[in-house]
């Protein structure tokens, strides 16, 4: 506790809190040590010591995950009241130890992500929440405004082993090697990426839709010919300077983006 209260005296205004599950047969599959108990009292420690912005995060599509388990989660969260949610589709990567151990189960789990991200839209959105980017629900106000710098295209220096940082047209990675990180002497070897317009351009549009406000057109190139089949489909709107996506379109908003930017 006294930790906490120091972290909070010295204006850390924001805690988010990896919750992933509240189901323990769940958090076995993901090899999480945190419990739900452990989630429930950090949580209360975390209000106690005066935090009144904190954030949790959930998993959807674990193998074995069904949808009374995933209506489980989001009610054990909105139980806790917190100010933010994130809810994240689980991404597993080829190859790696965890799809050849879940393979089958993730395959049946991708047929019902569709139906596990509308359940929580639509309950976060009863409880008060507003769906303001893909993955993010929020109460008034309490957006998360760090990682509205990356969605709004915004600069941001980073710091660490493998740290991603993007000023100034350029982004750079410090390298990922504790070793090397360490021995550099607080200059440490970096791979930089020259950004051109195009890509600029590109990356604002696939990060600026993920919100729910308007994007302004001329920070983007879009395919006319496209966004006039997405309007008439009613996945997309615009009013000549801006575009967003209705609802239906955030749904299936990374293929929307991919039409638009083609």
């Amino acid at each position: 506790m006294a930790g906490l209260v120091l972290l909070a005296r010295a204006d850390v205004d924001r805690v988010s809190l990896g919750a992933q599950s509240f189901q323990p047969h769940l958090l076995r599959v993901l090899e999480r040590r945190a419990q739900p108990e452990d989630v429930r009292s950090a949580f209360r420690e975390l209000r106690r010591a005066g935090f009144d912005n904190l954030s949790l995060d959930l998993i959807y599509g674990i193998p074995g995950q069904s949808r009374d388990d995933l209506s489980g989660d989001l009610a054990e969260a909105l139980a806790l009241e917190p100010e933010h949610i994130s809810a994240y589709e689980l991404e597993v990567k080829p190859g790696t130890r965890f799809t050849h151990a879940h393979g089958a189960d993730l395959e049946r789990q991708a047929e019902a992500m569709e139906g596990y991200f509308e359940l929580v839209v639509e309950t976060l959105r009863s409880a008060g929440y507003r769906w303001y980017e893909t993955a993010n629900f929020c109460r008034s106000g309490k957006q998360a405004r760090h990682n509205l710098g990356y969605w709004l295209g915004r600069d941001y220096l980073a710091i660490g082993i493998g740290a991603v940082s993007t000023v100034g047209g350029r982004r750079w990675r410090n390298t990922p090697s504790l070793g090397r990180y360490l021995a550099s002497n607080g200059t440490p070897p970096r791979e930089l990426e020259e950004l051109p317009v195009s890509t600029r351009r590109a990356e604002r549009m696939m990060l600026g839709l993920r919100l729910d406000g308007p994007l302004a057109l001329d920070e983007v190139d879009v395919d006319e010919v496209e966004l006039a089949r997405l309007e008439q489909r009613g996945l997309v709107v615009s009013d000549g300077r801006t575009i967003a996506l209705t609802d239906r379109g955030r749904f299936v908003g990374g293929a929307v983006t991919a039409r638009l930017l083609a």
